[in-house]
């Protein structure tokens, strides 16, 4: 188990009271917790890299498989090679994202996941939880209903390819455009959901960053503190809403790091006060970890 400095690794002199306030106090997560959080992370990108390797190769084994002149309307081929095209680059960034998330970890694990500034009133803290991994999940599953309702859009379209050939000329023509009038449809609706598949690709850049990254606050009046189910929620007008799970820190620590947020409460008698005293009470009950 690694400790926090403050707590465990220095002791503090009474004539040096200064300089022991000055030094920030840094919180490492569990031996437990932070193996847990590698080992998830490492095979969803073993598994992401996995499937991104076999798209693309099965998208290469099709692209010689047919002509490929242009057309007025989507070629079934055509649309199983942007699937396959597609959902390789989705799980390239999706292995992208998780090496800087494990980056993170090991960053995390080495120099602290919370480290709160009494002197200078600053909270920096990283979101290693594994249930960070959910936002890399929710992004997946976003882009690939986007993509499959930009497809089914343009399904429409493969229709004029077949209704053209047909057999009896006035079947041919009643067909043919009532495919149109279905491809116009769909093209309007693939328009709106290709807009939205753009938008979350390039929030998905932005997430990139910010997975585990660390960020600092300022305790003031702008910065909100709440506890919920053991999750420490901060937010604030000019930074990201960081949710950081209580659970990854010892009992010991967790109680530590309440009792220091309890002191420097700015309004007492306040739903944060009595969500501390919840909290207390809940990490005294736990039992302590092995070391």
């Amino acid at each position: 188990m690694i400790q926090t400095r403050e707590s465990h690794h220095t002791q503090p002199i009474e004539h040096n009271t200064l300089a022991v306030n000055a030094r920030p106090i840094i919180f490492y997560p569990t031996r437990q917790a932070a193996r847990r959080t590698r080992l998830l992370a490492t095979l969803f990108l073993l598994l992401s890299g996995l499937g991104s390797s076999l798209l693309a190769i099965a998208a290469l084994r099709l692209w010689p498989t047919y002509t490929h002149h242009f057309t007025p309307y989507l070629k079934w081929q055509d649309a199983l090679l942007a699937t396959l095209c597609y959902g390789s680059l989705l799980l390239l960034i999706v292995s992208i994202t998780l090496i800087r998330f494990l980056l993170a970890c090991r960053h995390g694990y080495r120099h602290g996941i919370l480290i709160l500034n009494t002197h200078l009133r600053t909270l920096t803290v990283r979101d290693l939880s594994p249930k960070s991994l959910h936002a890399i999940a929710r992004m997946t599953t976003a882009s690939i209903t986007c993509f499959s309702i930009s497809l089914a859009g343009l399904a429409p379209t493969i229709l004029i390819g077949w209704t053209i050939h047909l057999a009896l000329p006035l079947a041919s023509i009643l067909a043919t455009a009532l495919a149109f009038a279905l491809s116009l449809a769909g093209l309007i609706l693939s328009l709106i959901f290709a807009t939205f598949l753009v938008i979350g690709l390039i929030g998905a850049r932005a997430l990139t960053r910010t997975l585990g990254a660390p960020h600092t606050y300022h305790l003031n009046t702008l910065t909100t503190l709440r506890i919920d189910n053991r999750i420490l929620t901060i937010t604030c007008p000019d930074r990201p809403e960081t949710l950081f799970d209580l659970n990854l820190l010892h009992p010991h620590d967790q109680h530590h790091l309440l009792h220091i947020l309890q002191q420097h409460t700015l309004y007492p008698h306040t739903p944060l006060e009595q969500q501390i005293e919840a909290a207390l009470q809940h990490s005294l009950k736990r039992p302590s970890l092995s070391v």
